[in-house]
């Protein structure tokens, strides 16, 4: 069995380097079935098209999600204060046959949303999802993201390596 990062440590001061201080009171979990209720869908609007979904379809998704238990792993942070989400991200584990059939972590879907940034709570998902990619025995934890946010996953331990491509096959 996994041993889960334990959200707690995920509050870091000057996690940027900058002297911005991380927001310790934002707790750091993983995504519920009534976060659907608090926004997470919504958040993910901020990052890239996501148009509304129904109650029924969101608990479905959430459903397969889950039952991938370990290898799919989707956190939050809920801002006490209002009971929103404002930041989410996802890590999923790639079983190889490379390195001695090992893993590789995928992180995706990183978003703080607009209100809350400058509070390190990315940095804060990002480390956590890593350390989970890091628990379950990868060997690295990769993620594609654009030119304007090089710098932020650098801050987050990450070098560019190597070129993304990406298929669409729909609009």
């Amino acid at each position: 069995m996994l041993t889960r990062p334990d959200p707690s440590s995920y509050k870091p001061t000057d996690a940027a380097g900058d002297g911005t201080q991380a927001d310790d009171c934002f707790p750091i979990r993983q995504l519920e079935i009534s976060d659907n209720a608090k926004g997470f869908v919504d958040l993910l609007g901020q990052l890239s098209s996501c148009p509304p979904i129904s109650d029924a379809y969101f608990c479905s998704r959430f459903a397969e999600l889950s039952a991938l238990g370990d290898d799919h792993v989707i956190c939050v942070i809920e801002d006490p204060n209002t009971g929103r989400i404002v930041a989410t991200g996802s890590v999923f584990v790639e079983k190889k046959f490379l390195h001695g059939c090992g893993k590789v972590g995928h992180i995706e879907d990183i978003v703080v949303d607009t209100t809350s940034r400058g509070r390190c709570l990315g940095q804060r998902v990002v480390r956590f999802l890593a350390e989970h990619a890091r628990a379950a025995g990868c060997y690295k934890v990769i993620l594609d993201c654009t030119a304007e946010l090089r710098g932020f996953y650098e801050k987050c331990g990450f070098v560019e390596k190597n070129v993304q491509m990406a298929m669409y096959f729909h609009d």
